[in-house]
């Protein structure tokens, strides 16, 4: 856990992937084609938790939505790369758009499709019901399940292994 807790206090950046981490992985779609998805709250303040105690927080998604971009701009992440399919490229974009080294970014994410940017970063995180092989390459695996709290998961953790989480909660009792 030591081991954990030192990579976590590294990280300036985190980047989430999206169905199956910040959503359940459940695509719902209308008659028009319209897709929709369901994000949890917990989750995004979480992330706002990150954002303002001066953690940095991207996206790297398969997908193209208008949803994602819609939810990314309410919680604020600049940095939103979609229909990423070849996550490396994009883990490589984002680091050149922000400045950060390897050994200061944390990735989370559920499937096979992300395992070459967990294989780069100094922190790889993954959820409760990611794919088993998935499981095998992560650092460290959330208590909740994707779109269920999973990302809230990450942003404590992080944010207590850098010795934040108890004076960011003790403040919501002022």
């Amino acid at each position: 856990m030591q081991d954990l807790t030192e990579k976590a206090r590294q990280i300036r950046l985190v980047i989430f992937d999206v169905d199956g981490v910040l959503t359940d992985g459940s695509l719902f779609f209308g008659d028009d084609g319209q897709e929709y998805k369901a994000f949890n709250s917990k989750d995004g303040h979480g992330i706002r938790m990150l954002l303002e105690n001066g953690i940095e927080a991207a996206i790297i998604t398969g997908r193209e939505s208008n949803v994602v971009t819609h939810r990314m701009n309410n919680l604020g992440i600049p940095h939103v790369l979609q229909g990423r399919r070849e996550k490396l490229p994009a883990y490589e974009e984002i680091k050149d758009l922000t400045g950060f080294d390897d050994n200061e970014i944390a990735y989370v994410g559920d499937d096979v499709i992300d395992l070459p940017v967990m294989k780069r970063v100094a922190l790889a995180i993954t959820v409760h019901d990611a794919h088993p092989y998935v499981k095998q390459h992560a650092h460290w695996q959330t208590p909740s399940g994707g779109g269920h709290g999973a990302a809230r998961d990450v942003c404590e953790m992080i944010l207590d292994a850098k010795g934040l989480l108890p004076a960011i909660l003790e403040s919501y009792l002022q």
